[in-house]
């Protein structure tokens, strides 16, 4: 009983944890182990704090309101123009933005497949793009995404037994956690480190799903608290995963004579499995960037609708009609093997824009007494809060000046 019971707990952290462990976070923590060794741990600690108490809040008023984010977001602006704006803003950043990545999760999960087999990635893309838009038609993605979870995990399980096979230096891993620094050339590498841990579009996607965990009639008190405790502990989670991911490409690359590339990604896996890496890191890669490819488009449905007051719901023509988009635009960019420049561009842009406002929204709504009663935040929450806003208006600001430069 016990042993049910706490697994009961576990529910929509998973689900964010699978979203961001997904062929972004697989490359970057990579690409920072493999040219900046531990230097960049800082800004993984940092991403982990701001992604806990964001979904935190998100989660929170999810569970007190039983309203999605999108939809608080559109009532909550009572003028006109306000109102539109905020309803422009998600349809423009979630919705076209998660289009754009959506290619990312598509091309990562076919190049996985594309390592163990003779077919080329453009192919294994339109396979991917079928069975996913088959699999959420149908609903029956839950049935599988137990599985994908599954495979991610025994990955995860794979990097950290490697990560502790290789045995990193504590004294690097604490110096690189507790001394941030940047070295040359490393800043866009940390803006992508966080932007792939702290996902703009997880705080839609969690604040409709644990409303489906835990149900109205029960307990307020009693669902905060699981849900605190699947956010932390399901965070925490893909924290260590992350870490062992940065920590054997360190191992592997840095300071090496070993190149860093797509193709020899594998190779930080290597000391545990040997000529088995390959297939190994292939099935985990392709189990994350199917759950990306899966999440994403759902993510977008929940914040598109919500915004314009569509029905949320997966049956509702609406909310079929804009995950069917994203997911196609991704597929059709993944296939052709071309890198959407231009829609990448204005995601970050848009990106730039939405944590940050995300967070000041968030804020400012869990201080309403009159929604949330005694549920607000309290001092401690604002002041996390607002800690994690500063930074996200800076690295929004970065983002921004950094596109303006590309230009």
């Amino acid at each position: 009983m016990a042993k049910n019971g706490f697994l009961r707990k576990f529910g929509p952290g998973l689900l964010v944890t699978a979203a961001f462990i997904g062929p972004g976070t697989i490359t970057t923590a990579s690409s920072a182990g493999a040219h900046f060794g531990f230097a960049l741990l800082w800004a993984l600690v940092f991403s982990l704090f701001a992604t806990i108490v964001l979904q935190e809040m998100a989660a929170r008023l999810g569970l007190v309101t039983r309203a999605g984010l999108a939809e608080a977001l559109r009532s909550y602006f009572h003028s006109p123009v306000l109102g539109r704006a905020a309803v422009l803003l998600v349809v423009a950043a979630v919705g076209f933005g998660n289009a754009a990545y959506e290619a990312g999760n598509i091309a990562g999960a076919a190049l996985a497949l594309a390592l163990v087999s003779q077919a080329g990635s453009g192919l294994w893309a339109a396979v991917i793009g079928l069975a996913a838009a088959g699999l959420l038609y149908s609903g029956r993605y839950r049935v599988l995404e137990s599985s994908l979870i599954v495979l991610v995990l025994v990955m995860s399980a794979v990097f950290l037994l490697t990560a502790w096979k290789v045995s990193p230096s504590p004294a690097a891993m604490l110096e690189g956690m507790l001394k941030p620094s940047l070295p040359a050339g490393s800043l866009m590498t940390v803006i992508a480190l966080i932007g792939t841990t702290v996902v703009p579009y997880n705080l839609f996607l969690h604040a409709n799903a644990v409303r489906e965990k835990w149900p109205q009639d029960m307990p307020t008190d009693q669902a905060l608290r699981e849900a605190r405790w699947d956010t932390g502990l399901s965070i925490g989670i893909g924290g260590l995963i992350t870490l062992a991911i940065l920590s054997t490409a360190a191992v592997a690359f840095f300071g090496t004579s070993a190149v860093f590339t797509s193709d020899s990604l594998a190779l930080q896996l290597e000391p545990l499995l040997g000529t088995w890496a390959r297939y190994v890191f292939a099935a985990g890669l392709f189990a994350g960037g199917l759950t990306s490819a899966i999440t994403a488009p759902l993510a977008a449905a929940y914040a598109v609708c919500g915004a314009l007051g569509w029905r949320n719901e997966l049956s509702a023509p609406g909310f079929r009609v804009v995950w069917l988009v994203v997911l196609l635009t991704g597929t059709i960019f993944a296939a052709l093997g071309s890198k959407p420049l231009t829609a990448i561009l204005f995601a970050q842009v848009a990106n730039g824009f939405l944590l940050p406002v995300v967070a000041v929204f968030l804020l400012v709504v869990m201080n309403q007494r009159k929604l949330l009663g005694e549920f607000t935040n309290g001092p401690l929450a604002n002041l996390l809060g607002g800690l994690v806003v500063m930074v996200a208006f800076g690295l929004g600001a970065v983002k921004l000046m950094g596109v303006a430069g590309a230009f």
